[in-house]
């Protein structure tokens, strides 16, 4: 009787674990990604913009993508389409737009220069780290309404992360961070998502409420920051280019609804 016990106890746990296993590894990639910005050093800074813009296209395809594809479609068939979707989606971009006025922080990712000034670093580490947080919380909410969705959502952050780091890496070299320190402080601000996904698991109950709150983040991401860098380039080539990018980020978004 007590082995009996015991077994049902693993079942229905387990599943949960699973889910944990899934959610940390995938912040810790994330987290990961923000050493990056040291790879920058051995690209010339001309090169460099022309290959962050071609990530920032490929980014904005992937979190449009993950929002309209996934995240909205996931909330609408649990929840019903009614206004409350609305309004969570609403919230998640007012949250963005609150974090970037408030401190002074915003997903940027053209090359720091004299032309192109950032926010203080450490007012960036700040912004950052809460940004970091809020991704990890959507991970590890999308990871408890199912796999897939989790999957998905981590793959959108990750396309977005590598330019938003390598911009970031750049912000603290330009603030006079020496190379390692910067390293280390970039690390240090992304390990806020391994925490942002704890939390989510401890309010798991409001998954109703933050999966169109990630979408929500995700089309003010895309929309409000990344676009208006795209526009910046005017030469048809390019810019077409560019479109090619986004279509191909929400094209790999759009390929793994056959995981579901």
């Amino acid at each position: 009787m007590f082995n009996n016990g015991a077994s049902n106890y693993s079942w229905r746990f387990s599943p949960l674990l699973g889910t944990w296993l899934y959610t940390l590894t995938s912040v810790i990639v994330i987290s990961l990604i923000s050493l990056i910005g040291v790879l920058t050093f051995s690209v010339r800074e001309e090169n460099l913009k022309k290959m962050l813009l071609y990530l920032v296209s490929f980014s904005v395809g992937g979190l449009f993508g993950d929002a309209f594809i996934h995240l909205i479609p996931e909330a609408v068939g649990k929840n019903g389409f009614g206004s409350h979707i609305s309004l969570y989606i609403l919230f998640g971009i007012f949250t963005s737009f609150i974090v970037e006025k408030f401190l002074q922080w915003r997903h940027c990712h053209i090359p720091t220069s004299e032309e192109h000034p950032h926010s203080f670093a450490y007012m960036n580490l700040l912004g950052d780290g809460v940004h970091n947080f809020i991704d990890g919380l959507i991970i590890g909410a999308s990871y408890l309404a199912s796999i897939p969705l989790g999957l998905a959502t981590t793959l959108a952050v990750v396309f977005h992360e590598i330019p938003q780091e390598i911009g970031d890496f750049g912000v603290l070299i330009y603030g006079g961070f020496g190379k390692s320190r910067a390293l280390f402080f970039n690390f240090s601000s992304a390990l806020t998502a391994i925490f942002g996904a704890a939390v989510s698991f401890y309010i798991r109950g409001f998954i109703p409420f933050l999966i169109p709150f990630a979408a929500g983040n995700f089309i003010y991401i895309a929309g409000s920051d990344l676009i208006p860098e795209l526009r910046k380039e005017v030469e048809p080539s390019k810019s077409v280019l560019q479109l090619m990018a986004i279509v191909l980020g929400v094209f790999i978004l759009f390929s793994l609804v056959f995981l579901e």
